[in-house]
C-alpha cells in the first residue's frame, strides 16, 4: 500500500476528531484547532510522499496509430516494357548430395556452457556424440571436477545420440 493514502487516511481521522470535539465541546477552542492543524500536517506529508510522474509522461500514454503504409508507383521512365523471350530450359541432371553424419554441438547438453565447451574441446571431446562415449570418472579426472556432473552430461548426451 502506498504510504500517501496511509497519512490522508490519517488526515481524515484528525478531520472526524475535529468535527466531533466542535460538536460536543464547541467552548474549548484549543481542542477544535490541534486535530484540524494536524490533519492538515498529514495532508502535506502525504502529498509528499505521493509517487512522481516522469517528465512528459501522462497517466496513461497512448502510442500514436503507425502511419498507414504508403505505395510507392513506378515512374515512367523506370518502366521496362516486357519482352518476349522463347528460351528452352533443358532439364539438368540433379546433383548428388553427399550425406554427413549428424553431429551436435556441445552446447547442446544440458550443464554445458561456453567456457565448459572449450574445456571439453581442449580435452578431445568435440562433439555430443564424443561425450555420449566417455567414461564419466576418466573425463572428471582430466577436468578436475566431480564424476557427477560428468555423468549427468553423458547421460544428457546420450539422450541426444538417441533422438536423432
Amino acid at each position: 500500500m502506498r504510504s500517501d493514502y496511509v497519512l490522508y487516511a490519517v488526515a481524515i481521522i484528525c478531520f472526524i476528531i475535529t468535527g466531533t470535539v466542535a460538536a460536543y465541546a464547541a467552548t474549548q477552542q484549543l481542542w477544535i484547532v490541534i486535530p484540524a492543524v494536524v490533519g492538515l500536517a498529514f495532508i502535506g506529508v502525504g502529498y509528499t510522499q505521493r509517487p512522481r510522474q516522469q517528465a512528459g509522461t501522462t497517466q496513461m500514454a497512448i502510442s500514436p496509430p503507425p502511419p498507414p503504409p504508403t505505395m510507392t508507383t513506378p515512374k515512367a521512365a523506370e518502366v521496362v516494357p516486357e519482352t518476349k523471350i522463347e528460351e528452352k530450359i533443358e532439364p539438368q541432371p540433379t546433383p548428388i548430395v553427399e550425406v554427413k553424419p549428424v553431429t551436435h554441438d556441445l552446447l547442446e547438453v544440458k550443464g554445458i556452457k561456453d567456457k565448459r565447451a572449450l574445456q571439453l574441446k581442449a580435452v578431445g571431446i568435440n562433439t555430443v556424440e564424443d561425450l555420449a562415449e566417455a567414461s564419466p570418472q576418466e573425463l572428471a579426472s582430466k577436468l578436475k571436477i566431480a564424476p557427477y556432473f560428468t555423468g549427468k552430461w553423458i547421460e544428457n548426451a546420450k539422450a541426444i545420440v538417441e533422438k536423432t
